[in-house]
Formats: structure tokens, C-alpha cells, sequence
């Protein structure tokens, strides 16, 4: 199980709360697993991590591109690549032929690779983006103005 603490803090409350949203879900993964819940609630888990990434994702974009992110094209191919490794993912569990393996590439592909990315690409897109506006991190006024929410 994962678990959210401050070493992951962008300062970016809403980036933040899309970041523990993901986390729940993996761990949610993990636990419907355990509960031996089946391919079924598995899958209906994974579609939500899918979509939620998607949408998490395009407000990261809008935010690099709102501030001019130099490494919006770096930045935005990883982005691309793990929506790639979404969708690759879904498929594997139609026909992987054990739970607990796919259970286990779960798990490394998406939560090791979301805290690496979190720890690495997003915070210096945080940084670069404080920088620039000279305050701890756009407020949430302007996040909204952005559109910046939830529901992008």
C-alpha cells in the first residue's frame, strides 16, 4: 500500500489532491485484489485510474502551457507514454493468465512510476512555475480561471 505524505507536496493544492486521488486508487487496486473481489472490480478500478490520469494530466498541461514550461514537450511525451502504458495495462488484464502477477505489474508500473514522476518531473514543473509567478503557487482563484479543477 501507498501511502501520501508532505516529500510528495508540489504546493499546488489541487495537483496535490488529483496526486492522492491516484494514490487511493492504486491502493484501492491493491485491496480489491485481497479481498479476492475478481477481474471484474479490478478492471472497473483500473477505468477510473485511466480517466482520472487523463484528466489530472490535462490540467498539468494547462498549467506548463499557461506559464511556459520549458520542458512542457518532455514533460507531456511522459504523460503520453503512461497514458500509452494505461491502456496496455487494461488490456493485459483481459488476458493475463494470473491475478497476482498482474496485480504485481500494477502496482510497479503505476504506483513506483507515479511517486518517480511525482518526485521528479512534477516538482520541477512546481518549482519552474513558482518561480515564475513569485508566491508559493498560483492560488486557487486563478487555478479556477484556468480550469483548472476537478472536473477538467
Amino acid at each position: 500500500m501507498y501511502e501520501w505524505d508532505s516529500s510528495l507536496e508540489t504546493g499546488n493544492d489541487v495537483i496535490d489532491s488529483h496526486h492522492k486521488e491516484l494514490i487511493a486508487a492504486i491502493n484501492n487496486i491493491t485491496e480489491a485484489h485481497r479481498q479476492g473481489k475478481g477481474r471484474d472490480e479490478i478492471a472497473k478500478t483500473m477505468d477510473f485510474v485511466s480517466d482520472y490520469t487523463v484528466m489530472h494530466f490535462t490540467a498539468e498541461e494547462k498549467l506548463m502551457v499557461q506559464y511556459n514550461f520549458p520542458e512542457f514537450s518532455v514533460h507531456k511525451r511522459y504523460h503520453d507514454e503512461f497514458k500509452e502504458t494505461m491502456k496496455n495495462l487494461t488490456r493485459r488484464l483481459i488476458n493475463e493468465v494470473s491475478i497476482d502477477d498482474y496485480i504485481s505489474l500494477v502496482i510497479f508500473t503505476l504506483g513506483d512510476r507515479l511517486f518517480s514522476h511525482i518526485k521528479g518531473e512534477d516538482f520541477r514543473m512546481a518549482a519552474f512555475i513558482k518561480s515564475r509567478v513569485n508566491e508559493p503557487f498560483p492560488k486557487t482563484e486563478v487555478l479556477e480561471k484556468l480550469q483548472i479543477t476537478e472536473k477538467c
